[in-house]
């Protein structure tokens, strides 16, 4: 029996997915998905155990089977090529999707993510925090003291105050089933992931890698060594934390909608922004 994988899927005409970052779903990306839709079809998948997706398939081992799992997924929804934009994980499986079906990738842009293998110290920290949330099946008060943070720049309190409390209280909410059936396995497969910076370098296609100057987990020179593993232009994103496209929006929607006008040069621009239908599912079979 498979498990039910859901995404938002806005607008129309050539195809952007956009891969969320773990613990978030598409809401993350709220501000981009307005400013693309007009233009793209936005399809933004959301990771197991995360917005209405369930439980993390049983034979899902490492990043290329997720990877696999979203193209199964984009597939149900009859698209055959898209450029592909992913933030921390979706990025992680968003470049393992490039290297598996490049003839169907148009375009990548890495944002806040790295494709090297998880820092020995950090991957440690990481798998403590999983084994914290499954023996407790819940995302304790102290775990959600050392995490939320992670996730922003010392300027958020100023930028965006709202962002902290809002995910502390949606963390505090999780179910509890899916955290142990989704969230912490996945999490552990994303910090026990292989080491895919060797591989970059076959990824011939367009590409811009994008870090937030002030994010903590992905710190700028992982950004910087991916960019030169793929002979592409790197971008600091000034003030910005790990969720950049919540912490400053318009620096990344401006850096996209400039990336995509390159790669889609004739895309067309309805006159009016499409309606934003409910979340299509797809049953994938693992």
């Amino acid at each position: 029996m498979g498990s039910s994988m859901t995404a938002l899927d806005a607008g129309a005409g050539e195809v952007v997915v956009l891969g969320s970052s773990f613990l978030w779903d598409a809401e993350m990306w709220r501000p981009q998905i307005d400013a693309l839709s007009p233009h793209y079809r936005v399809v933004v998948p959301h990771l197991w155990g995360h917005g209405g997706s369930g439980p993390l398939p049983a034979a899902t081992k490492d990043l290329r089977d997720l990877a696999r799992q979203n193209l199964a997924l984009l597939d149900h929804l009859g698209i055959q090529r898209f450029a592909m934009v992913g933030l921390s994980v979706g990025g992680m499986w968003g470049a393992e999707l490039a290297l598996l079906a490049p003839e169907q990738v148009t375009a990548l842009a890495l944002i806040d993510t790295y494709l090297g293998a998880e820092p020995a110290e950090s991957r440690a920290r990481y798998f403590a925090v999983l084994d914290a949330v499954a023996a407790t099946r819940s995302l304790p008060d102290a775990v959600l003291d050392a995490v939320v943070p992670l996730f922003f720049s010392g300027n958020v309190q100023t930028t965006a105050p709202d962002l902290p409390a809002s995910l502390r209280s949606r963390l505090k909410a999780w179910d509890p089933d899916r955290l142990v059936d989704a969230v912490v396995p996945l999490g552990r497969l994303i910090f026990g992931r292989r080491d895919a910076m060797g591989d970059l370098a076959r990824l011939t296609l367009p590409a811009v890698v994008m870090t937030g100057e002030k994010d903590i987990p992905r710190p700028v020179a992982e950004g910087r060594q991916m960019a030169t593993a793929m002979g592409c232009p790197f971008i600091e994103l000034p003030g910005a934390g790990h969720i950049s496209s919540l912490e400053t929006p318009g620096a990344v929607t401006d850096h996209l909608l400039d990336f995509l006008a390159r790669v889609y040069p004739k895309a067309p621009e309805p006159e009016e922004k499409p309606h934003e239908p409910e979340d299509p599912i797809a049953e994938i079979d693992e």
